[in-house]
């Protein structure tokens, strides 16, 4: 019985040592500058046993010190076909490190993660968050999942997030003699410690420990200027039935060429003669392209569809010419099969797509790299960019979603690092005119015509395929226009390269103007207002602008008499910084009240200590945007 009493205690006191003590109260005060969240202990692994499949292992336990942490206390695992999950488990405690609550895979949501544009994608996710109304709360979890390939990896970043911290995180790569892996470390104190372990495979851990959050500043870098982050690749791969092996992005470039895309650019032979009687006469090459293009565009439809190695693979052309429907891979594979028709040369791209503008790393080639597929027509002194998923987008205009950012164009030869179009502040334009009558009641009415070029074209190019009830619900949104009744709205787009959008409204506003004593009291920039930006100091990034642009307005007022003076000192504004200009004016003259502005920012990389000249600039414009003048009758 003695002896029976001791193992339970010697079990008792093992399980106490090998549960980690998660009360807040031990989190170093070092940590808590700026933290959300704090990661506690989180052991992070991919093992590779044969070429073709890995195995993803994590355990990890985050405190949540409030509700702007909460984020981080999801758990979402993605499996599909090639991928399935082993096990979950979990626990959940106080802030003073007691257990609440404990959770399983049964616990979980398995939904559908495809989106709403696709045909079909066998994505899935399982997601829980634990229900929580206390702060601090800690979570704690471990899964496993098993994936049938090794083309791509998981990167490890042990604060995948501004605003946490890390006490402790580690990552292993565990893989068998022969399989050769390519890593990048960045922003790591310390570098890898290789060694082999007891089964004789080969091993690669990074570890890390006390990193202080990175507070979330308005206009960052990209993550990886400031987080901590490995990235791995393989050497060689298998995916399925595929294999192959790549070191650079020549080689992944050719590898993408010979094993994804070859063969499957064939047309029926009535497609190919369409084709050829379509561009007939046509001597312009670029000119048979833009006609090839916006066949394309007549004829088929974005659908994604997402299936293994369908994730990397295009459908081939036939079949979505056949279909008229496609993923981004197939209608860009189909386009080419098109333009090769009319004896056009194009290069099918890989590329990062968003909204920010991420770069393709010239020295570490990966599969991971890209989100998207575009085509280059690499014409003489003259290449042009085709975006191929759109039925709207101009010939040759590819917008903020991949524009100025480094690609991989796929060609016979290899792979190539290749760079998009830049839209540059001075053609990234909205440019406005209005003529108003301003009566003593307060009341305008007038037009006002805007027109959008650059990536400002996509500013309202939207609301020209909606109905006119909802432009005019729209039209409203976009300017806060009190009392703003539309009386007629008009869009005019001329769809080429360089594209732009011109907006004409007509309007009426009552009460626009307060009319107090023969005064008329108002603001006379009433579409174009800016707002301040937070204020922070001893900033850690730098400041990084990705877009710019130049905004010019001009409205003329028609007072109700030429009798008016201005009561306050006249609006005159010019601010001049290497990160943008501004000009703002208001003039009056005879019954004639002119306000001018002219707001450019500057895309560009400034050092940190920049941010607070931008914050006041920003205050100096929202002051100037909002000027009111007051009218007085004399």
């Amino acid at each position: 019985m003695k002896r029976f009493f001791s193992l339970i205690l010697m079990a008792g006191s093992l399980l106490a040592k090998g549960q980690q003590n998660y009360d807040v109260s031990l989190i170093s005060k070092q940590l808590m500058p700026y933290a959300s969240s704090v990661v506690r202990l989180s052991e992070e692994s991919i093992e590779v046993a044969d070429a073709g499949s890995q195995t993803y292992r994590i355990k990890k336990a985050i405190t949540i010190l409030n509700r702007s942490g909460d984020d981080e206390a999801e758990i979402l695992v993605w499996h599909d076909k090639t991928t399935s999950i082993k096990y979950i488990k979990g626990f959940v405690y106080d802030g003073g490190g007691k257990l609440v609550s404990k959770f399983n895979e049964r616990s979980f949501e398995d939904a559908y993660a495809g989106n709403d544009f696709s045909l079909f994608e066998d994505a899935r996710v399982m997601h829980f968050q634990p229900s929580v109304m206390d702060y601090p709360y800690t979570i704690e979890y471990e899964y496993e999942t098993r994936n049938k390939q090794t083309l791509s990896f998981n990167s490890w970043v042990p604060a995948n997030s501004t605003n946490m911290a890390v006490e402790k995180s580690s990552f292993t790569f565990t893989c068998k003699p022969g399989f050769l892996i390519r890593y990048k470390e960045i922003n790591l104190p310390g570098a890898v410690q290789k060694g082999t372990n007891k089964a004789g495979m080969n091993t690669f851990t990074w570890q890390v420990s006390n990193v202080k959050a990175t507070r979330e500043e308005p206009y960052s870098p990209n993550a990886d200027k400031f987080l901590a982050m490995v990235k791995t690749a393989p050497v060689e791969f298998k995916y399925g039935t595929l294999t192959g092996t790549f070191s650079n992005w020549n080689e992944l470039g050719k590898w993408v060429y010979d094993r994804l895309l070859a063969g499957r650019q064939a047309l029926a032979p009535s497609t190919v003669a369409q084709i050829k009687e379509l561009t007939k006469g046509i001597t312009d090459e670029k000119q048979r392209a833009k006609k090839i293009y916006e066949y394309m565009q007549d004829r088929t439809r974005y659908i994604s569809i997402q299936i293994g190695i369908g994730g990397f693979q295009p459908f081939p052309a036939a079949d979505v010419d056949r279909l008229n429907y496609g993923d981004c891979k197939a209608l860009v594979n189909y386009t080419q099969a098109l333009l090769a028709a009319a004896d056009i040369k194009s290069y099918y791209c890989v590329v990062q797509a968003g909204g920010r503008k991420v770069d393709f790393d010239p020295s570490f080639a990966s599969m991971n790299a890209g989100n998207h597929v575009i085509l280059c027509l690499p014409f003489k002194n003259d290449t042009t960019w085709l975006e191929c998923t759109s039925q709207k987008m101009p010939f040759g205009y590819l917008g903020d979603f991949t524009d100025d950012r480094t690609v991989l164009a796929c060609t016979p030869e290899g792979g190539v690092l290749l760079h998009t179009p830049k839209y540059t502040a001075d053609k990234n334009l909205q440019i406005r005119k209005a003529t108003l009558k301003l009566d003593t009641t307060g009341e305008i009415i007038g037009d006002m015509i805007t027109t959008y070029k650059g990536t400002q074209y996509e500013n309202q190019e939207s609301l020209t395929y909606e109905s006119f009830s909802d432009q005019i619900k729209g039209i409203k949104k976009s300017y806060a226009i009190n009392n703003l009744e539309v009386s007629k709205l008009k869009f005019d787009k001329n769809k080429d390269i360089n594209p732009n959008l011109n907006e004409e409204l007509q309007f009426i506003a009552r009460d626009y103007a307060s009319v107090t004593n023969n005064k008329l009291h108002f603001t006379p920039n009433l579409a174009n207002r800016s707002r301040g930006l937070r204020e922070i100091r001893n900033r850690a990034t730098d400041v990084c602008i990705q877009r710019g642009y130049t905004d010019e307005d001009e409205i003329v007022y028609t007072l109700p008499a030429d009798n008016y003076r201005q009561e306050k000192k006249p609006l005159l504004v010019i601010i001049e910084k290497p990160f943008g200009k501004y000009t703002a004016s208001l003039i009056l003259i005879g019954n004639k009240l002119t306000y001018k502005r002219r707001m450019q920012l500057l895309d560009g990389t400034y050092s940190k200590e920049t941010y607070a000249e931008l914050t006041r600039f920003f205050e100096d414009v929202a002051d100037a945007d909002n000027y009111s003048t007051i009218l007085v009758k004399q």
